[in-house]
């Protein structure tokens, strides 16, 4: 039996796990796949508070060893469903279950596909969602990122450094990043921007060849030959086994304000996977604390 459950090691789970530890909670945080979640894609950020500059992958190791030297337990697995019995928490997941007087869900969300024809059958193969991950294997070669925000901004400026060309899609008139993003890129001679325009389909036979563009004001299309694309056109939460215990917004996140409650007396949300108008780190790690502090509060109000 736990105080606190923790579903999910983001920066808003691993906060989470700070600060209820900080209050003498028992925690467990369950994390079924990468510990830091998103931000571990990121090879630069430099808007988290005291780095200048620091990858995802040692922000998100720093903030582990912070949780795992206060006294939180990790476990990795996956969660498949949550129910409450007398004020008590079942946490079912693919290894087993667990019990806990509160739960935070922290469970981020997901890269958002395109959603063509064949496309799950390329993932991996000429469509990747990381540049980090999968950068490397398109050296000398060109590619095409999907999507005009920040993440593309940053896959683009990444894949330049080694891809022969780099053309960057967007469906939009103009890029949605940071300004500073787009005119680093406008200087970079093998960036092309490609504005006003979506994917249509994906040009291939047995191997993956390309992909057909089409203009959205006029319905042209055109086929650029590409080794391989990167989407980054936002993400997707995956909220849908909670949904008995929790509303969810039409796009599937978690209704709730910055108090981070639910409509559920002991569950509470942080992080991306709420709804939210700012999805960053530092907003994250604001969830994480606000969410874990209210768990805390209903322990002690509950007497437990």
């Amino acid at each position: 039996m736990y105080d606190v459950i923790i579903v999910g090691a983001g920066p808003a789970g691993l906060t989470a796990a700070v600060y209820a530890r900080r209050a003498d909670k028992s925690v467990l945080v369950i994390e079924k796949a990468t510990f830091g979640g998103q931000m571990t894609f990121s090879p630069k950020i430099e808007n988290f508070p005291a780095f200048s500059q620091i990858s995802g992958n040692e922000l998100a190791e720093r903030m582990v060893e912070q949780a795992l030297s206060m006294g939180a337990e990790i476990e990795m697995a996956e969660v498949t469903g949550i129910h409450q019995e007398n004020g008590i928490f079942y946490v079912s997941c693919d290894d087993g279950q667990y019990l806990s007087h509160t739960v935070i869900l922290a469970t981020g969300s997901k890269h958002r596909h395109l959603g063509l024809d064949r496309e799950e059958e390329f993932i991996g193969n000429g469509i990747s969602f990381c540049a980090v991950c999968d950068g490397a294997f398109y050296n000398g070669k060109e590619v095409a990122v999907i999507g005009g925000g920040n993440s593309a901004l940053v896959e683009a400026m990444m894949l330049s450094d080694g891809c022969s060309k780099v053309y960057v899609v967007q469906n939009l008139d103009y890029m949605t990043g940071e300004e500073r993003l787009v005119s680093s890129l406008a200087k970079k001679n093998n960036v092309e921007f490609i504005t006003g325009t979506v994917v249509d389909s994906i040009y291939a036979e047995d191997e993956f060849g390309g992909i057909i563009i089409k203009k959205v004001a006029t319905g042209e299309k055109q086929r650029l030959d590409v080794d391989g694309i990167f989407v980054a056109i936002g993400q997707v939460p995956e909220n849908e086994q909670y949904a008995n215990l929790v509303d969810l917004s039409e796009r599937g996140y978690v209704v709730s304000d910055e108090n981070c409650i639910t409509r559920t007396d002991g569950l509470f949300v942080a992080g991306d996977c709420r709804t939210k108008n700012i999805r960053q780190i530092a907003t994250a790690c604001g969830d994480g604390a606000t969410a874990a502090l209210a768990a805390c509060r209903y322990i002690d109000n509950s007497k437990i």
